[in-house]
């Protein structure tokens, strides 16, 4: 290939490339920059460990609940114009994050990134598939992983960082210059696209849906009492049972039905919520416990936490190979296996005041993590072709969903515990210790059960029983 060849194709194909990284990278930080900046923000604003899963979860529940509508609102008006969209959106909320001084103003700049994030990750997806030649796309998902990855080591030490020696608005403003570079970039080098008047879209399902699970979640997160809890939880069910009706009854709902009539692929989503829920809410509460028991500064306390991205990134490599040998439901047997001797190895150390001790835990965690990768190999291989976007949006939607929960649930058996032994005269940072270690349990038991159910649901056909 000639020189001006070579250098017309970098003209072509780079702005692309770096808007994928940009959109993965930033998107990817607001998600796990939170966790060791809470304390902080707490602190400062007066706020309820409740409200502080909230900050964190009012980014998930949108993020998840609009992601697979989003691919048709692409579709229909054009990826440019939706992706600029969400990049002025997700702005809009760092700049409000950045200067919030109350909770209500936070959970509406966390709402708006996370409606942004919807779109700004299908539609940065979607163009390596539509604005990349097809030598090239391998290249674009490889730098997709690496942003992920950077984003995912980087993300708890930054937080803390930002908020031990600037201040905790800053995990908000920090957004705001890989925003703006992707916006340009996109604005400058890609080309306006045609709007699609037949692109059908459907927002009632996802809205509803989305509605139903913020009632559930606060069902979990409420202290108003147990009657109004249950009554939250009610409606959060009945509002699911009713965009189940709403989406039976439709021409094209979001989700095929021979999607939700497959065994393997609905047990590939419930292993994901099983992981999700174990995992995400010890990540978030980590750096809690590190600054509250162990007095450990921000900076310092999401460090732990880097151990376990460290470890998901070194392992990951190893997967392909461990896959070909075991099979995918042996592999992922063996991933959440060690992932639950990770969290017992955390439980017993944590009552001793040093990171030391629990390193060998986060670094179980993370390389158990790591092998869960073929859950999500194995079902997008269950269906067919036509059917592989919406698949892949679904898993999506379960991590995050999963994610969400598992910091509500997780949260909900360490608040239980804290409670009663404060109200049994403990002091609150051993309290808070304890009802960490609960939850460590309870995560490594959900673990437990989906190695259990790996062995079956991911079991290849024609394989014999493990």
């Amino acid at each position: 290939m000639s020189t001006v060849a070579t250098a017309s194709r970098v003209r072509r194909t780079g702005p692309v490339l770096a808007v994928v990284a940009l959109i993965a990278f930033v998107t990817t930080l607001d998600n796990t920059i939170i966790a060791a900046a809470a304390p902080s923000i707490g602190r400062e604003l007066g706020l309820s460990l409740a409200t502080l899963q909230w900050i964190s979860i009012a980014y998930i529940l949108p993020y998840a609940g609009l992601l697979l509508t989003a691919g048709a609102l692409l579709d229909r008006f054009g990826r440019r114009r939706l992706l600029l969209a969400g990049c002025a959106l997700f702005a809009a909320g760092a700049v409000l994050g950045g200067v919030a001084r109350s909770a209500e103003l936070l959970l509406i700049a966390r709402v708006a990134q996370g409606v942004a994030a919807a779109f700004l990750v299908p539609g940065t997806l979607s163009l390596v598939r539509t604005a990349l030649p097809a030598d090239r796309r391998a290249v674009a998902v490889t730098i997709w992983t690496a942003a992920l990855a950077t984003a995912l080591a980087l993300g708890p030490w930054l937080g803390g960082a930002l908020a031990q020696y600037l201040h905790w608005s800053w995990i908000f403003l920090s957004n705001l210059p890989f925003v703006a570079a992707a916006a340009i970039v996109l604005a400058s080098r890609t080309p306006p696209e045609e709007t699609r008047h037949g692109a059908r879209v459907r927002l009632l399902g996802a809205v509803l849906v989305t509605l139903s699970l913020v009632l559930l979640m606060a069902s979990v997160l409420t202290s108003a009492g147990t009657a109004i809890a249950l009554a939250l939880g009610a409606a959060g069910a009945l509002g699911l049972v009713a965009s189940a009706l709403v989406e039976r009854r439709a021409d094209t709902p979001l989700i095929p039905a021979r999607l939700l009539g497959s065994r393997g692929f609905a047990g590939a989503n419930a292993l994901v919520l099983l992981w999700g829920l174990g995992i995400s809410g010890v990540v978030f509460f980590t750096p809690l416990v590190h600054q509250e028991f162990l007095g450990a500064s921000p900076a310092a306390a999401g460090v732990p936490l880097v151990l376990v991205a460290a470890a998901v990134i070194g392992t990951t490599p190893f997967v392909p190979a461990v896959t070909r040998a075991l099979g995918p439901h042996r592999t992922v047997f063996l991933g959440l296996a060690v992932l639950a001797a990770g969290l017992v190895a955390l439980a017993i150390a944590n009552d001793q005041h040093a990171v030391g001790p629990r390193v060998p835990g986060l670094l179980l965690a993370g390389a158990g993590s790591a092998f869960t990768t073929p859950i999500t190999t194995y079902a997008l291989e269950l269906v067919d072709a036509e059917d592989a976007g919406i698949a892949s949006g679904v898993l999506a939607a379960s991590r995050e969903l999963a994610s969400a929960f598992g910091v509500a649930f997780i949260g909900l058996v360490l608040t239980l515990v804290q409670q009663d032994l404060v109200l049994s005269g403990v002091d609150r940072g051993p309290a808070l210790a304890a009802g960490y270690t609960a939850g460590l349990v309870v995560a490594a038991a959900l673990q437990a059960v989906g190695a259990v159910l790996a062995l079956v649901v991911l079991r290849p056909p024609g394989t014999r029983q493990s």
